[in-house]
């Protein structure tokens, strides 16, 4: 795993113009410091960025039956949260941090931009397992409750940046 600049992402974008369509947000369910190469992106909590892929074609194992022509992006938190009954959660030792958020929208914007992406085609694992049927009011055992309620205000902050960049 090598951190990258937020500026070097565009060394991957004019390639996946076309190709991708997609943008999945997780959080690892890991501590701050632990990435995994599920995902194209893990954001550390301090907002560095770190990756193993060489590619946004490379095909990630981030989200169930939604990877082909998707980016899987990562927070680097969540370790032992939980969900409770009426959609509180208890983001244990490591909660997503703002600098964390602020990161994960400023990626979106730049790739939505770069890549052609639309804002809308941005979702939280979350948003997707609800869509699927293994959400939290699902029976799944596998359910994945991802960034809970938290896909509008990451994508407002997508659109922030893609307003204050002129687009």
């Amino acid at each position: 795993m090598r951190e990258i600049d937020f500026y070097d992402l565009s060394d991957y974008t004019t390639e996946a113009r076309g190709n991708i369509n997609m943008i999945y947000l997780h959080w690892s369910a890991g501590r701050y410091g632990q990435f995994f190469n599920d995902y194209h992106l893990n954001i550390d909590q301090d907002g560095r960025i770190y990756t193993s892929m060489n590619s946004f074609n490379e095909r990630k194992a981030h989200t169930w039956r939604r990877n082909t022509g998707a980016i899987g992006i990562a927070l680097a938190c969540a370790y032992k949260a939980s969900i409770f009954n009426d959609g509180n959660i208890d983001y244990g030792e490591y909660p997503p941090t703002n600098e964390q958020y602020d990161m994960m929208g400023r990626v979106v914007a730049k790739l939505c931009i770069e890549i052609g992406i639309p804002l809308d085609n941005v979702l939280t694992h979350a948003e997707v397992a609800d869509m699927d049927g293994y959400g939290i009011d699902d029976d799944d055992p596998d359910m994945r409750w991802d960034l809970y309620g938290d896909g509008d205000y990451i994508r407002s902050i997508a659109r922030g940046y893609m307003d204050a960049w002129g687009y």
